[in-house]
């Protein structure tokens, strides 16, 4: 009887499938090997479903939430052959009107959710719906979440020995010297060796086109004919590949804090983009903390706070904070204050403290814990794999050096960290994607909700312009000088109202929409001896959707 069911399935789906070929494309004279395949593990996945039961308890969820997989081919073009299982979390809609408990709320189907990386789990996000800012969409939806491939238990990717990836305390040179560079080439070089050894042939599999198709597998196997999807950061770009893959498979979608999508852009050149506007981020916050000096002493003016900062990264690099927090952990710490600027007050209260002798809050929130370097390094594991493998990306170190160096000089905070998080791509061993030409025509897609900050740095401004350029019919709503990375859900009321618009009523503004910046945090003065003040950012809660681009958390 299963069987049955997937060949009558397989024949329906694959029509469908052809139907949704890349918008633009034209017809083509035969479909795709992969384009097929996707129909066929399309059609299994809707006749075999997902059977939910308690999640693994290592995740830690409530019992509202339930898991499950999917299985999906490891390389589309052979859907026959090997299959790899991707973890699935659902908490189903609650029916209840927030603002009114005896009314009921008719279910809209299921809310797909991916948070970003590549590399980051989006298995917690049906923890959401308990929050204000999404029950109204709780009440409506399932919301779903899901480890893409090589996340967490969904066939997990490894690169190196968890055991020796942090490599705390270390340096984090602005400008490094010739020896300096060498160096890191020879630990690229190592890195990129090692992935291929660890991993295999597979590896060529795990790229953004096959995340998208996952997409597709993950939509049948929860029994919806279109897909209801929120993408965030790196989530964004395969869900605009999506769209353009399976343009009828759509019924809504949400891009916040959207990547860039031009295949000119993908992914070499987003990264100094990405480094350009965390100087910009970096000068936020180091204005922020100006204006607080009362508070925190570390300088009247922007100048004098990376004068602090400095001090601060000198000192450490004579003598690790408690003996695990170098320059480079410091610079990562920092580097999340331009990620949300709700952790500034943390942030500018633990230099303030170290400075003034108690290194306490800055090891809390800079050090790296061992318990966690397992979860690190897949989450890098993924990332460098999907985006090496997207696209060609320059293979002479002097490419590299050259641009960067240029741009170190005017934006020196984030450059070479950046370089050195990416370098494996240039020793990739395997074959590239090339990247999808990211479009839709009038009417070839439902309206989409593009949601964008206009000072992220992590994905810059102009790649919602970008998105919102090709895609025809997409609505684009600002959040004007406000910086916060993932904005659907957050702290402002503004841009969550067109949030539920959509989702709830399918109602978008006409071209576009802005919305006044949510408040600068408030500075919070010292707690007490090696305290932070707020809870630390290692367990982050989700009053955000999104997860960083470049160095998931």
């Amino acid at each position: 009887m299963r069987t049955a069911a997937v060949h009558v399935a397989t024949g329906s789906l694959l029509l469908t499938a052809l139907a949704a070929a890349p918008a633009g494309a034209g017809t083509p004279a035969a479909p795709s090997a992969e384009l097929r395949g996707t129909a066929v593990a399309a059609a299994r996945a809707a006749a075999e479903g997902i059977d939910f039961g308690a999640c693994p308890p290592e995740l830690e969820l409530p019992p509202t939430v339930r898991c499950g997989t999917v299985a999906v081919p490891l390389d589309y073009a052979r859907p026959d052959g090997e299959r790899i299982l991707l973890t699935v979390s659902r908490a189903r809609a609650t029916g209840k009107d927030p603002d009114n408990s005896k009314r009921k709320v008719p279910r809209q189907g299921s809310l797909v959710h991916n948070p970003g990386g590549p590399g980051a789990s989006g298995m917690y996000f049906p923890m959401t719906g308990a929050l204000p800012e999404w029950k109204r969409v709780a009440a409506a939806y399932d919301l779903v979440g899901y480890s893409p491939r090589g996340v967490g238990r969904s066939a997990p990717l490894s690169c190196t020995d968890p055991g020796t990836f942090f490599e705390g305390p270390a340096k984090a040179p602005v400008h490094p010297s010739a020896a300096y560079k060498r160096e890191r080439v020879a630990r690229a070089r190592a890195y990129a060796r090692g992935c291929a050894e660890r991993t295999g042939g597979s590896l060529r599999h795990y790229h953004s086109l096959n995340n998208a198709r996952d997409l597709d597998v993950l939509r049948a196997a929860l029994g919806e004919n279109r897909l209801t999807y929120l993408g965030s950061s790196y989530g964004t770009y395969f869900g605009a590949l999506y769209a353009t893959m399976f343009p009828s498979h759509v019924r809504r979608m949400v891009f916040d804090s959207a990547v860039n999508p031009d295949p000119e852009r993908i992914w070499y050149r987003n990264n100094l983009a990405q480094s350009a506007a965390f100087e910009d981020r970096w000068a936020d916050f180091r204005a922020w903390t100006a204006e607080h000096d009362d508070v925190y002493g570390l300088g009247g003016t922007a100048e004098e706070v990376r004068r602090s900062y400095e001090r601060a990264s000198a000192r450490l690099a004579e003598e690790p904070a408690g003996g695990r927090v170098g320059p480079a952990q410091l610079q990562a710490a920092f580097l999340k204050a331009g990620y949300y600027d709700d952790h500034w007050p943390q942030r500018a209260h633990a230099l303030s403290a170290y400075l003034r002798g108690d290194s306490g809050p800055l090891v809390e929130q800079a050090q790296e814990y061992p318990e966690a370097a397992a979860e690190a390094e897949n989450a890098r594991a993924v990332y460098l794999a999907v985006e090496c493998n997207d696209a060609p990306w320059p293979a002479e170190w002097a490419v590299w050096d050259r641009d960067n160096t240029r741009l170190a000089h005017r934006a020196p905070f984030e450059t070479w960290g950046n370089v050195w998080t990416n370098l494996p791509c240039a020793y990739w061993q395997g074959p590239r994607q090339r990247p999808l030409d990211v479009r839709a025509g009038r009417g070839e897609l439902p309206p989409t909700l593009i949601l964008a900050a206009e000072r992220d740095a992590a994905t810059p401004y102009d790649g919602a312009l970008e998105l919102h350029r090709r895609l025809a019919g997409s609505v684009l709503v600002t959040e004007r000088d406000a910086g916060s990375h993932g904005v659907a859900g957050g702290p402002n009321a503004c841009v969550n109202r067109h949030l539920e618009a959509y989702l709830l009523e399918g109602r978008v503004p006409v071209r576009r929409a802005s919305c006044a910046p949510h408040p600068e945090p408030e500075p919070k003065p010292a707690g007490g001896p090696g305290r932070t003040g707020p809870a630390s950012d290692q367990a982050r809660p989700a009053t955000s959707s999104a997860t960083f681009l470049r160095r998931p958390v």
